[in-house]
């Protein structure tokens, strides 16, 4: 048994060499967190057989379902190259550049804290030299970026290169992303990459997107083939396109953190609809959980399929037919045709009884609004004369834009009414807190000032907004605009403290509440206030006031303190 002094020994070394890796493969690692090879194994069937950089850390667990995440279901039949993409959940802690990038990212597109992001390219075709007759073997980018657009693009480049030219591919494409800028939002990026260049652009929240035209004005290479207008988008409507009929239902399933199960014959359609269906109600960020492809391997199985309790909020995106069985009790199905070209039927049952049940939409709910009829008429006539899924995703995406903004304005109008007065502020006292959130108020300001302002979708809108105050989509929003309006208070309270005169303010105060003060300035320029910099520099001329009002023994203990 190892002795204590052995163990600290170890930990030591452990530490030493996460610090080195940290160093040699920063800038990787904040776009990346590795390249997973995994191959199939006779005796252990899927397999991890290398990941670049070789010494990245996975637990046991996370290598388990990544092998498992890496190959289509047997079912599937899927021979050549097949591409998806996964969610895996992680307990690996961004890295501090990531941490700032979100800083500034818009919420859509911030590294996720709590799950990886995997993109696979499987290759399946016949070889006659291997025991089972088939060479069968994925490459996985791992990440914590949800840059969908961009990884997919990477991934078509770098695969094939390693299935033609081994191992040396995967370790220059490595070495190529540790040369990439440093990540960064509102900004124009260049990522080369195994002799090609990808550029786009990553918005944040002034910003916002740009244009096609503003990307290649920003060019500053003679020669960029990969230009990506957006580092995100999927091509919505080609995901969508037999389920236009249900849109208006499928976003409100979407808005109200409904769970979904998604059944489709490839991992590539299914990781596309569940993808596409969170994209349904941005700008708002789907907040619960959602798997594009899911198995029945997956350490998360029971959590997610456990009968004795109602269904978690999550969309899972499924092709063993295994899963018809055993999700039959969640209340909403999506069953996708092998077909693309045959129109999905909406089937007003609570579940799926069959393994060959037909392709269709299966749910009990009744949606609170009314479809917008027009909308899904344009969209089907563009179906019908052939107009390009470029146009056809950005009608959906425009009209599925205003309608979530028309539900949203009023909440942040209602939102922003929280904030108290600012006569209220004092510089000497704590900041207020924001005013409390009251459904009911928030109803009583629905007449005046409601959606039907900027939509024409008649319905029952407050009934749609209770069921949305129950989700995690709700619990999200509130949560990062509460903080918002918290650090707003703050900021406002050290404007006032900053303007305020306390050497007048000091007259007749004891010198513990003077030192109380001091120590209170002392914290707040070190803690990197949410003020601006003129601010800041008067809070410090504020302390020297203060500084020059005690007695120098006091000075003296509180200067040794620190």
């Amino acid at each position: 048994m190892a002795s204590g002094l052995d163990s600290y020994a170890c930990s030591d070394i452990t530490t030493l060499e996460e610090q080195e890796f940290n160093e040699k493969w920063s800038r990787f690692s904040d776009w990346l967190h590795c390249i997973c090879v995994v191959t199939f194994d006779l005796e252990l069937g899927q397999a991890m057989e290398s990941v670049y950089p070789p010494d990245v850390k996975l637990t046991d667990q996370e290598k388990c379902n990544i092998c498992y995440l890496a190959f289509p279901d047997s079912n599937s039949g899927c021979m050549g190259d097949t591409q998806f993409h996964v969610r895996l959940r992680s307990r690996t802690p961004l890295t501090p550049q990531q941490l700032i990038y979100n800083e500034e990212s818009v919420p859509t597109l911030r590294a996720d804290s709590t799950h990886y992001w995997g993109f696979v390219y499987f290759r399946q075709v016949k070889d006659s030299s291997l025991p089972r007759g088939y060479f069968q073997k994925s490459i996985i980018l791992l990440t914590r970026l949800p840059f969908i657009n961009l990884f997919y693009k990477v991934i078509q480049l770098i695969a094939p290169k390693h299935f033609e030219e081994g191992e040396s591919s995967l370790e220059a494409a490595c070495h190529d992303i540790n040369r990439w800028p440093i990540l960064d939002a509102g900004q124009n990026t260049l990522l080369p990459v195994l002799g090609s260049v990808f550029q786009s652009y990553i918005p944040n929240q002034q910003t916002g997107k740009v244009s096609r035209s503003d990307i290649i004005k920003q060019v500053h290479s003679p020669s960029v083939p990969h230009i990506l207008v957006s580092i995100q988008d999927v091509n919505v409507f080609d995901a969508l396109s037999s389920l236009i009929s249900h849109l208006h239902l499928l976003w409100e399933l979407v808005l109200t953190a409904e769970p979904i199960v998604v059944i489709a014959s490839s991992p590539t359609e299914c990781s596309a609809l569940v993808q596409a269906l969170t994209y349904l109600i941005q700008p708002l960020p789907y907040a619960a959980e959602y798997r594009p492809y899911f198995t029945i391997h997956d350490s998360e199985f029971k959590e997610f399929t456990r009968k004795q309790f109602n269904p978690p909020c999550v969309i899972l995106g499924v092709t063993n037919p295994f899963f018809t069985k055993t999700l039959q009790h969640w209340p909403h199905t999506i069953k996708l045709s092998d077909t693309t070209s045959i129109k999905t039927k909406l089937r007003k049952v609570g579940s799926m009884k069959n393994l060959d049940t037909a392709p269709g939409v299966y749910t009990q709910y009744k949606p609170f609004l009314e479809k917008d009829k027009a909308i899904i008429k344009k969209l089907h006539n563009g179906i019908r004369t052939d107009r390009p899924s470029e146009v056809q995703t950005a009608m959906v995406k425009r009209h599925l834009l205003e309608l979530t903004q028309s539900f949203m304005i009023p909440l942040e109008r209602y939102m922003a009414s929280l904030m108290p007065l600012q006569k209220n502020i004092s510089p000497f006292r704590a900041p207020p807190i924001p005013n409390p959130f009251n459904p009911e108020d928030f109803f009583a300001t629905l007449q005046q000032a409601g959606p039907h302002l900027t939509t024409g979708i008649k319905g029952d809108w407050i009934g749609l907004y209770r069921n949305f105050f129950k989700t995690p989509n709700f619990s999200a929003w509130f949560h990062e605009r509460h903080s918002n309006l918290t650090n707003k208070l703050h900021a406002l309270q050290l404007e006032a403290l900053a303007e305020s005169d306390l050497k007048k303010w000091s007259v007749g105060k004891k010198e513990v509440e003077i030192v109380d003060m001091v120590l209170k300035l002392r914290e707040v320029l070190k803690s990197d206030p949410p003020v601006a910099d003129n601010t800041r520099t008067l809070l410090a001329r504020r302390l020297e006031d203060l500084n020059c009002i005690l007695p120098e023994d006091m000075k003296s203990i509180l200067n040794a303190a620190s």
